[in-house]
């Protein structure tokens, strides 16, 4: 009767662990939804952005953007590394650290720093790598406004010249059971090609020169705000993912307990049926 007793226990302990990931998917559903509108109403005006700042850009003389563009020998690198504060989402977290690790030991002769934005990254990369900032309270009001002082800082590190190069690594929202790693570089701005830029008959005022200084800052903090809710709506996904497989594993398990426990509980009642049988033959002889 004890391993009855140990059997029960077990199938307890799977039932609340059962619950507690059919409840967590279910709060990541409903909070996939509103991050997943926020992602995909802001895509479509940054991608209309950077392709307003390219066309411009293109079909002037000269360099333009002049600290923004400027090409330097790769020496030290700032990656900004955008995972979650919490955990049980699957592998969400550990593929933007393999991503960073992986970058770093391809590149031995260049110095690499790390600006985390999200605990998990914080936690496991400050083991490896210099973490020169933690910018994870982000994730409990995250607005344009904040996200634009991270780029802000992040340029006037760029422009002092402490880094020659800063990358941004984070999870794209492709749907709720897809995320793609990607590694984007945010400073310096890549050249653009004229070739590339789409002929318009458009009057400026002011000058394409002054539009395309004003566009860039712009540009920036827009892409480290589409990257970070990238991030944010990725990570509901994964973790209504794994919830979602947590709780088939546990059914699948509990099913499994259950099985057990009626075998043998029915051995246990055929064995105490043969000993009365067999008590009752040993009197009657």
């Amino acid at each position: 009767m004890a391993n009855l007793k140990e059997i029960r226990n077990r199938i307890t302990s799977v039932s609340s662990t059962m619950q507690i990931t059919s409840a967590m998917k279910m709060v990541s559903a409903a909070k996939l939804k509103k991050a997943q509108d926020a992602i995909t109403a802001m895509r479509p005006y940054a991608e209309k952005l950077t392709e307003l700042l390219q066309n411009l850009s293109a079909t002037l003389e000269g360099e333009v953007g002049g600290a923004y563009t400027n090409q330097r020998e790769v020496k030290k690198v700032l990656v900004v590394a955008i995972t979650s504060n919490r955990g049980l989402c699957g592998a969400f977290n550990t593929n933007v650290i393999k991503e960073v690790k992986s970058i770093t030991e391809k590149n031995q002769g260049i110095q690499y720093d790390v600006l985390a934005i999200g605990k998990k990254g914080n936690d496991v990369l400050k083991k490896t790598h210099t973490i020169v900032d933690n910018q994870s309270a982000i994730f409990d009001n995250l607005t344009f406004e904040n996200a634009a002082e991270i780029a802000e800082a992040l340029t006037a590190k760029f422009f002092a010249g402490d880094y020659d190069r800063i990358e941004l690594v984070y999870n794209q929202f492709k749907n709720a059971a897809t995320q793609v790693v990607k590694t984007e570089q945010f400073l310096p701005l890549a050249p653009i090609a004229k070739g590339e830029a789409v002929a318009g008959d458009y009057i400026f005022e002011p000058s394409k020169e002054e539009i395309v200084m004003t566009l860039i800052p712009k540009s920036l903090k827009t892409q480290l705000f589409k990257a970070i809710r990238d991030s944010f709506a990725a990570e509901h996904g994964a973790r209504m993912t794994a919830m979602h497989k947590a709780t088939d594993n546990a059914t699948e398990l509990r099913n499994q307990l259950k099985l057990t426990y009626n075998k043998a509980r029915q051995a246990a009642i055929t064995g105490e049926i043969l000993e009365i049988v067999g008590g009752a033959e040993a009197l009657n002889g």
